[in-house]
């Protein structure tokens, strides 16, 4: 993995974690002297949460020597960097952006000197290009919604065996990531969501990423996923699938009174009180929610009722 070139350049140690719970993680930067730790945004939460509970006390453990905080992967909701600071102060804190597709991390960097843009993914790497482009490939402007696309020596060939699924992604040398982006006026590229996830509600888009990172500041949610389900007037509308932290308690009637800052059109219009899936990479399994709550593909529930 791209993750330890580093280690390898500099002639440093890499630590296998031998799983992810919190005590581990805290126990393996102590025993190891850790000096930078690659979370992801779940083990992030847990760490804070096990904190919270009183599961781990930073007492019990030798932590001076950690003073970088890395999530990768996925989105990263400022709301959980901004409450990491607050447990960790002296922690410097990073993240970039990439796909297998190249070559792993590094196409977009944010660099340990942002942390106050935190939230965005950074600006492009070095030799690397990036672009937010419309559903023809041209550039959109600044501030507006597109598709990131990036080029760059760590570009894939291709898909092995499969060039119809090559050519969908690979155009002019440029990788079309899937992703939907906007570049601020600072040059600084802000992760919207998943092309595939966009939920288009009454003919306006709704990008559940902004929904989850607005609803995690809620002082007793877990995790989140948005997710659009079919609805007769609207097309779809935005479903909210809630976990709560363990022994905390809601209402429906709390989250919508808690929702009522954002814009009426971004409220979650029904909401789920149950597990977030993830997978192994941290990543929300949005097609098995979607599976669960619609019972079969979006496209197909809107067409065949």
């Amino acid at each position: 993995k791209m993750h330890w070139f580093g280690s390898l350049l500099a002639g440093s140690r890499a630590v296998l974690l031998r799983g992810v719970k919190p005590a581990w993680i805290l126990q393996a930067v102590s025993e190891e002297r850790a000096t930078i730790v690659w979370l992801l945004v779940p083990w992030a939460q847990d760490i804070l949460d096990a904190i919270e509970r009183g599961e781990c006390r930073l007492g019990d453990y030798r932590l001076d020597s950690w003073r970088l905080m890395h999530i990768g992967a996925q989105p990263v909701p400022p709301s959980l960097i901004r409450r990491w600071k607050q447990v960790f102060p002296r922690h410097q804190y990073d993240t970039n952006y990439g796909l297998s597709e190249s070559s792993g991390p590094g196409c977009v960097h944010l660099g340990v000197e942002n942390i106050d843009k935190v939230g965005a993914i950074g600006k492009a790497g070095h030799l690397w290009q990036t672009s937010i482009v419309d559903e023809q490939g041209r550039a959109v402007p600044r501030g507006e919604v597109g598709e990131l696309i990036v080029r760059g020596p760590g570009v894939m060939k291709g898909y092995l065996h499969n060039p119809e699924a090559t050519a969908a992604v690979l155009r002019d040398g440029w990788l079309y990531t899937g992703d939907m982006a906007r570049e601020a006026d600072d040059g600084f590229i802000y992760l919207v969501d998943r092309k595939k996830d966009v939920i288009i509600s009454g003919g306006e888009n709704i990008y559940p990423v902004q929904i989850e990172d607005f609803l995690r500041s809620h002082d007793r949610i877990k995790d989140v996923a948005v997710i659009g389900l079919p609805d007769d007037r609207l097309g779809e509308i935005a479903a909210a699938i809630i976990e709560l932290k363990e022994g905390a308690t809601c209402t429906e009637a709390a989250i919508a009174a808690f929702c009522a800052e954002l814009p009426r059109y971004k409220r979650p219009r029904r909401v789920i009180f149950a597990p977030v899936p993830r997978n192994a990479t941290g990543k929300i399994e949005k097609p098995k929610l979607r599976e669960k709550y619609c019972g079969k593909r979006l496209v197909e529930a809107q067409t065949t009722r």
